[in-house]
């Protein structure tokens, strides 16, 4: 009986890397130093935004995707957070709002001029007050334009309703640090690794966790749901500190579909899934590779396609829409890769190999748009709905003619499920204890002067009572 290789043909097993000219690249800009392990990038096809390195609080650059080269040293920031910027994301229904969340326990959202920044940004549309600690991962709802969700330091995800900007759910099923959340196609299920070790589903409106899995010999980092395919893929480390990944199917998390090792080095390795071309990205952080797989729904599911090499290590990756790309090349994915040590963003593509001019319908189906399915109270509503659709045939759509507006409104307590969250929250840590102590004492002083204040305000009072009393008895014997 001869012996034959599995062999799967495919359309995508020659898709090749190919990074930019340097003068398309982003150079001179001072990338952040922080080791948090995200990404520190996001891009859509207007604007490139980077969280830079910055002293007195936390700060991030954005800059048009059309203006590469260097950069001025001086380009104006958005650098309104008081501790470092942890974690960046676009509105993908709003090609100028992006939120950030910091080390100050805030999460902001910003309105970005057309054009780009003429002058640093210090002044949010919306402030959002909720987490007790630092605030280390933000993502935008996939189908509703003002739905936002953040995970704290302080183990809990809030829902933020932007449309009166406020919390109006808090979910509290973790017990540790939340390190990654992903959500399917119409936003309905949310995926949480967690440094727990456990994976979980979960029904976001309710906060129901409806599938976990405790992961002993495969543990978890990063998480993504696989567009339609009810499946979930995630990297972690297996206990021989390897890394590895997994897939599982979400409705039973018991044990994995397929585990597959892949390495023996140490950086985190960082999930991109694009639901068009059913195509997996894997990179590493700190590494100069990205390899590349074709998810199936047959077996062997995972089907290695080829590998990116660069001699640059990566710091993070930012990932351009789909309406972005440049559908006359064959690109099917863009990368931009952070390169710390040169201050360098590099853009890379990936295409795929094609003799004909033409529009290539096959690698091109119709895909997510920039236009919302549903207002953030239709989803807290309950209703689902998938993605409205558009096709990139005839390159970029139409601009969105929806406008973002941040509600009015007063400051006062967060009330989630019955509890304020900004008060009475407990110090977990020595600093937090100092922070709030000096805090604490800096109120104390300030009533103090105001109670001063109106002492002598009340004694000068008294002092005119009494000097009209002496005077009105010889008003009246005049």
């Amino acid at each position: 009986m001869s012996w034959r290789p599995t062999y799967r043909s495919s359309k995508f097993r020659n898709v090749y890397g190919k990074v930019a000219n340097r003068e398309h690249c982003f150079d001179g800009i001072p990338i952040t130093k922080n080791v948090h392990d995200n990404h520190f990038c996001a891009v859509n096809a207007k604007f490139l935004a980077i969280v830079t390195e910055s002293a007195g609080g936390g700060s991030f650059i954005v800059i048009p995707v059309s203006q590469a080269g260097r950069i001025d040293p001086h380009h104006p920031k958005v650098c309104g957070h008081q501790g470092n910027v942890l974690d960046i994301k676009w509105n993908p229904f709003f090609e100028n709002i992006i939120a950030s969340c910091s080390e100050d326990s805030s999460v902001r959202v910003w309105e970005i001029p057309e054009g780009g920044l003429r002058r640093n940004m210090t002044e949010a549309m919306m402030e959002l007050y909720g987490h007790s600690r630092r605030v280390g991962l933000i993502e935008w709802h996939p189908t509703s334009s003002g739905i936002l969700f953040s995970a704290g330091y302080d183990y809990k995800i809030l829902i933020w309703n932007l449309e009166i900007g406020e919390p109006v759910k808090m979910i509290d099923c973790h017990s540790d640090v939340i390190v990654c959340m992903s959500f399917n196609t119409d936003g309905s299920l949310l995926a949480t690794s967690c440094k727990d070790k456990k994976l979980r589903v979960i029904e976001p409106r309710s906060g129901r966790v409806l599938q976990h899995a405790s992961c002993k010999n495969h543990r978890v980092n990063r998480v993504v749901f696989l567009g339609n395919m009810k499946r979930l893929l995630t990297t972690g480390v297996s206990r021989w500190n390897t890394r590895q990944i997994a897939l599982w199917d979400q409705e039973d998390l018991s044990m994995p579909m397929v585990e597959e090792e892949i390495d023996g080095l140490s950086g985190l390795l960082f999930p991109f899934y694009d639901a068009d071309t059913h195509m997996l990205y894997l990179a590493g952080k700190g590494d100069g590779n990205i390899r590349y797989y074709e998810i199936t729904t047959e077996k062997p599911y995972l089907q290695y396609l080829m590998e990116f090499r660069s001699p640059a290590p990566q710091k993070g990756l930012g990932v351009m829409p789909k309406h972005g790309l440049d559908v006359t090349a064959c690109e099917v994915f863009r990368f931009y890769k952070l390169v710390t040590l040169k201050g360098l963003i590099e853009p890379i593509s990936m295409i795929v190999p094609r003799r004909s001019e033409t529009y290539q319908e096959d690698i091109y189906p119709m895909t997510a748009g920039t236009e919302p399915a549903l207002s953030a109270n239709d989803w807290l509503s309950g209703i689902n709905r998938d993605p409205v659709l558009m096709s990139l045939k005839k390159g970029y759509q139409k601009p969105n003619q929806l406008v973002f507006k941040a509600p009015v409104k007063e400051k006062k307590g967060v009330v989630v499920n019955g509890i304020d969250l900004l008060e009475n929250v407990p110090p977990r840590t020595e600093n937090e204890l100092l922070r709030m102590f000096f805090r604490q004492q800096e109120e104390l002083r300030k009533l103090k002067e105001e109670l001063n204040t109106k002492d002598v305000k009340i004694r000068q009072l008294e002092l005119e009572l009494n000097n009209l009393r002496n005077v009105s008895p010889v008003g009246n014997n005049v």
